[in-house]
């Protein structure tokens, strides 16, 4: 029997922590892959399939987005707040996964529908961790609505 690919698309413009969140989550013992995008607009493209993402073959729809908040372009905001008003892609689950500890992006982004919203750590161990278990819990525990 095969598993069904779990697609999770990072929109994450540093490429380090792309590769930390990438090696933690390949240590899972879930079939996935990733996909990363580096801002807002390019994460928008994805979701909407244009530009380079037409072929929804290549671009398949996530499963779970993890989304950085300070992105060039269309930051982690605006990009949350279209996701939500399409109905098309208003129940994908969305994870703020950033550097900011402000209480007014928190709240900010639950106002804008994000399901969780986790503080990257400077710590490397920390930050691998918490990335294990975002995965763990999404897709080990979690029981998503399927895609149509």
């Amino acid at each position: 029997m095969s598993a069904k690919s779990i697609v999770i698309l990072m929109a994450e413009d540093d490429e380090l922590d792309y590769e930390i969140i990438s090696e933690a989550l390949s240590k899972l013992k879930i079939v996935h892959q990733v996909k990363w995008v580096k801002d807002g607009e390019e994460l928008m493209d994805y979701l909407n399939h244009k530009k380079k993402y037409e072929d929804k073959t290549s671009s398949p729809r996530p499963d779970l987005i993890l989304l950085d908040l300070n992105m060039p372009k269309v930051n982690g905001f605006e990009a949350l707040q279209e996701i939500r008003k399409n109905p098309d892609l208003c129940q994908i689950p969305v994870v703020v996964l950033t550097t900011s500890t402000d209480q007014a992006d928190i709240e900010k982004s639950y106002q804008l529908g994000a399901n969780s919203f986790l503080q990257k750590s400077p710590n490397f161990e920390d930050f691998e961790g918490v990335v294990t278990l975002v995965g763990k819990y999404w897709f080990e525990y979690v029981h998503l609505p399927s895609q149509n």
